[in-house]
């Protein structure tokens, strides 16, 4: 250890002042024998150096002292501080052991909390549970009620639904007159009531199309209630579409059947009617109201109308083995307008129909009319009933094509032309 030079010093004047004793003993024979020397001189010296150590001692005793209490300053400085650290420590230990012992009474009462919540989510849950049965068991209870009503509504409805139905299946007979007299008519049949028009038509010719699709074979049949007559040029359509079929079209008249539905009916591969059913064969009768129309106009009207009658009336009067004028004459010879009618019977002597018929098995309805016809009837021509001045019902009838005219049975002039 480097001292500080005032205690290295002290340390060095000791180390001479213990050496000296020695070496004199040692050396004051030798002196004595060699050379004596005078003992006043030799005291005086051996004091000097005696002092000298004495004072060297004490300056090194006193500085030893010196250090040792800085020594034992610092060794106490350290001790404080040692001390110091040690209190400290143990403050932070007790700190930390009571911050310990905080955080595990806060872990404590956080656990127990979450125990708490534990218990009380477990709690809610089996609450939940127990909702959510009773709720399933609700709904299944439900369910199976609806199930249950809409089960006897399904049951009540088929129940109803069948009932709308014969046991009874559509008849197909190749030949459906039978011999007793009684037409049986399947379900390819079409109706045909009230005006013809071009919607008429479309919705006979449809049908004809789709029966001739389903079976070539088999019958068609064209049912007449009431029809009096209509547009020349639909009805035109409706025979040109029973001549071009391959299905044989059989035309049933049941009350009703004048001017172009009596020509349809006159025409047909087969035809029928009940013997007290109406047949009305007229010319082609032609009205102009609120027209105007010069003397070139009229005759053109004229000549056009006269046109259709020619090719309705030849194949007509050939049917019936006369010309088309004597047919004229016979119209007018029947009645002063021209309207010739006959019932159903004479009407057959007269080749108007094939064959009269004493009833009409209608096969076809095997479902309740009031549900669904079997067959939709075509689509009529929409007539507003009016009232003219002098208080007489009438309808307008809906405007024509321009090569049109109607060929239509109005003796009460019920039907008007704008």
């Amino acid at each position: 250890m480097k001292l500080p030079p005032r205690l290295a010093l002290v340390a060095l004047a000791s180390t001479c002042c213990f050496a000296l004793p020695a070496a004199a003993e040692d050396a004051a024979p030798k002196a004595a024998a060699e050379a004596p020397a005078p003992a006043a001189a030799k005291d005086a010296v051996l004091q000097a150096q005696q002092k000298e150590q004495e004072a060297l001692g004490a300056e090194n005793k006193l500085e030893a002292e010196r250090l040792t209490k800085e020594t034992n300053a610092l060794r106490a400085e350290i001790t404080r501080l040692k001390m110091e650290r040690e209190l400290i420590g143990e403050k932070l230990a007790l700190e930390n052991t009571k911050r310990q012992n905080a955080n595990k009474d806060e872990i404590a009462k956080l656990e127990a909390e979450r125990e708490k919540l534990a218990r009380e989510g477990e709690i809610a849950k089996v609450r939940a549970e127990k909702f959510t049965n009773e709720l399933k068991s609700v709904q299944m209870a439900g369910v199976l009620e609806v199930a249950r009503l809409q089960n006897d509504i399904a049951l009540i409805e088929a129940t109803e639904r069948r009932a709308q139905f014969a046991d009874a299946k559509p008849v197909y007979l190749p030949n459906p007159l039978r011999e007793d007299g009684t037409l049986v008519v399947s379900d390819r049949r079409i109706s045909l009531n009230g005006m013809i028009s071009s919607a008429t038509a479309d919705s006979i010719t449809d049908r004809i199309d789709y029966w001739n699709n389903k079976d070539r074979k088999l019958p068609i049949f064209i049912v007449i209630d009431d029809c009096p007559g209509g547009s020349v040029m639909a009805g035109y359509r409706i025979l040109k579409a029973m001549e071009a079929s391959d299905a044989p079209i059989h035309v049933l008249v049941k009350s009703f059947a004048a001017s172009m539905a009596a020509c349809i009916t006159t025409l047909a591969q087969e035809s029928y009617a009940y013997p007290n059913a109406v047949i009305l064969h007229h010319q082609i009768s032609s009205q102009i109201a609120s027209a105007r129309l010069n003397l070139t106009q009229q005759r053109e009207f004229f000549e056009e109308s006269n046109r259709w009658w020619e090719r309705l009336s030849a194949p007509i009067a050939q049917k019936m083995g006369i010309s088309p004028e004597e047919l004229i004459k016979q119209m007018y010879a029947h009645s002063s307008s021209g309207d010739w009618s006959e019932f159903g019977d004479k009407a057959k002597e007269l080749k108007w129909v094939n064959h009269i018929i004493n009833g009409v098995e209608e096969s076809s309805f095997t479902k309740d009319p009031d549900a669904r016809p079997p067959s939709a009837p075509p689509a009529k021509a929409a007539l507003a009933e009016e009232v003219d001045a002098e208080g007489r019902p009438f309808a307008w009838l809906p405007r024509l094509n321009p090569k049109d005219v109607y060929f239509l049975y109005n003796p009460d002039g019920y039907y008007r032309v704008r």
